[in-house]
């Protein structure tokens, strides 16, 4: 059985507080949650939002109901608890009025959840993002050199818990299908209530052939056929439910380097060419540079999140054209990184020394990839 980073946190369900698992659908929230509890040694039940007297209890605000809800059990977990209207209210009654019974609440939906969460939980939450196996994970289960022997398949397929125990190609493409057409999009649809699906897989198919490049909104629209803001609405949707996430540019003065666009990442490489129906072995392929950077950026805001590093990730780019793939900056300081699929060495951009001085800089290929996303 594959171990999640979590997995190793000590104390992990807090005391007084509500424990919030966010991650996209398939992606192992379940197992997660039944892990911490089969270790924690307490007492505890699992309820599903879309448990219908599950649901009438905790949006009841009925003391009397909840109290015998809760009556007897050191923990209790609600999956999906999105599906609960009130769960916010609910779970709050429980915090402040049984502080012995710790709570854990999961969701496919940041924005679906937090929304019913967010005020009555104010300071009563600690959330946990979860997302497809990161390269960190995995070398709980393999030895780096048995994990770069797969890294074709993590570039191609993805890392979703079903596509890396699946052993073919077939299953791995036919998994990878049902996720975008089955769970993401479907649930994203029912989200927001948006009408025109083609649209939403538009942009989506739009955002995958970009990767790496910036992206104007504008020119979204334009090639959608409508406005900024409904594509500013769909890309925040898309950030929400954990398909996409975006970088922003990294500059202290705009006049000389680009500020205003971004760059968008898919959270897994097997989603963004599920996308696009693109499965083709790497020798074939035109596009393995946009899918190794889109592999080491998502990879490494994993790592950050995972071991809450507190950095900020930017790409940056100026007007003479010279670039740098990521920027992390923390406290201050400045790492600047390019990803290179075959070269070994390569140099920091002129501008960008003669702007903030040196900074610790490192060419990632395929050779050293695992050095930067191991997990402490």
């Amino acid at each position: 059985m594959f171990q999640r980073y979590y997995n190793h946190v000590k104390d992990i369900i807090p005391r007084g507080k509500v424990l919030i698992i966010y991650g996209s659908r398939r992606v192992g929230k379940t197992t997660l949650l039944n892990k911490i509890l089969a270790s924690s040694g307490l007492k505890y039940r699992i309820d599903s939002g879309e448990n219908i007297r599950v649901n009438q209890i905790l949006n009841s605000n009925d003391f009397g109901l909840i109290s015998e809800f809760v009556e007897g059990i050191d923990v209790l977990a609600v999956d999906e608890a999105q599906q609960i209207t009130g769960v916010g209210n609910g779970l709050k009654i429980i915090v402040d009025n049984f502080p012995q019974v710790k709570l854990i609440a999961t969701g496919s939906s940041s924005f679906d959840l937090s929304q019913k969460t967010g005020e009555p939980l104010t300071g009563r939450k600690k959330i946990l993002k979860l997302f497809p196996f990161s390269q960190g994970e995995l070398l709980f289960e393999f030895t780096k050199y048995e994990l770069k022997n797969k890294l074709n398949d993590f570039l191609i397929f993805g890392s979703y818990p079903e596509v890396v125990t699946s052993n073919s190609k077939q299953d791995k493409t036919e998994l990878l299908d049902e996720l975008v057409n089955s769970y993401l999009l479907k649930d994203i649809l029912a989200l927001d209530k948006i009408r025109n699906s083609n649209v939403l897989f538009n942009l989506l198919k739009l955002l995958a052939f970009q990767v790496g490049n910036l992206v104007s909104i504008n020119e979204l629209a334009k090639q959608l056929r409508i406005d900024g803001k409904t594509v500013d609405r769909y890309l925040d949707l898309l950030e929400k439910t954990f398909i996409i996430f975006k970088l922003n540019a990294f500059s202290s003065n705009p006049r000389k380097e680009i500020s205003k666009k971004s760059k968008y990442y898919f959270f897994d490489n097997g989603i963004r060419n599920g996308i696009i129906m693109q499965f083709a072995p790497l020798d074939l392929r035109n596009d393995i540079g946009q899918l190794w950077e889109n592999f080491m950026v998502s990879e490494i805001y994993k790592k950050n999140a995972y071991q809450k590093l507190f950095q900020q990730l930017y790409f940056w780019r100026n007007f003479n054209k010279q670039e740098i793939d990521l920027v992390i900056e923390k406290e201050g300081k400045l790492k600047a990184f390019e990803f290179k699929w075959h070269k070994n060495s390569g140099k920091i951009p002129a501008d960008f020394i003669n702007k903030y001085g040196e900074v610790e800089f490192s060419i990632i290929n395929q050779n050293n990839y695992l050095n930067f996303l191991e997990l402490s």
